[in-house]
């Protein structure tokens, strides 16, 4: 079974990461959720949410894909934290998969990860960055790095993320009892 890491930071858009959690869990993915400090997370609208583990705890730990939720202020304190930068630049040099939504793909292009790539974000979040691809659309793949664009996005994200770890049958297993148009 395929391993997923989801950091969370105070300030983290609920919407993201409640979806990315709920939908990789729904395909029988393990999801570790760990807080950059101990004690519950809140997120930006409010929501408190209560993390498996402390980042610490799962450092030396391998995972087969690390998804970054956005919301500005939670992309903002996973940037400013060297440890998530580490776990990511290790990720990628394993050939892992690296994904992150809405303003959460800044914190890719702070660790060097977008140069050259393919990426989308929330719309002006990476408008500053050079040397990436920019995308309208609302889930871009560039090898092992997915992004998505916001909390409208989220599901169609988490979805790519079911069917890039277990494949289109699994991808399809977990959409239909959601009702999606």
């Amino acid at each position: 079974m395929p391993r997923v890491l989801v950091p969370l930071a105070e300030g983290c858009e609920e919407l993201e990461a409640v979806t990315i959690i709920d939908i990789l869990r729904r395909a029988g993915i393990e999801v570790v959720t760990a807080g950059l400090a101990s004690g519950p997370v809140r997120a930006s609208r409010g929501v408190v949410l209560v993390p498996d583990t402390l980042l610490d705890q799962v450092l030396s730990q391998e995972f087969d894909m690390i998804v970054l939720p956005g919301g500005k202020g939670g992309a903002d304190r996973l940037a400013e934290d060297e440890r998530v930068r580490d776990l990511l630049l290790r990720a990628f040099e394993q050939g892992k998969y690296i994904a992150a939504i809405c303003a959460a793909p800044r914190v890719l292009a702070e660790s060097g990860l977008l140069k050259g790539r393919h990426a989308t974000s929330f719309p002006g979040i990476l408008d500053d960055q050079t040397g990436i691809h920019l995308s309208k659309a609302p889930v871009v793949q560039d090898g092992r790095i997915i992004t998505s664009r916001g909390p409208g996005t989220a599901m169609d994200f988490a979805l790519e993320l079911v069917r890039l770890l277990l494949g289109d049958a699994a991808r399809a297993q977990v959409e239909a009892p959601l009702q999606r148009p």
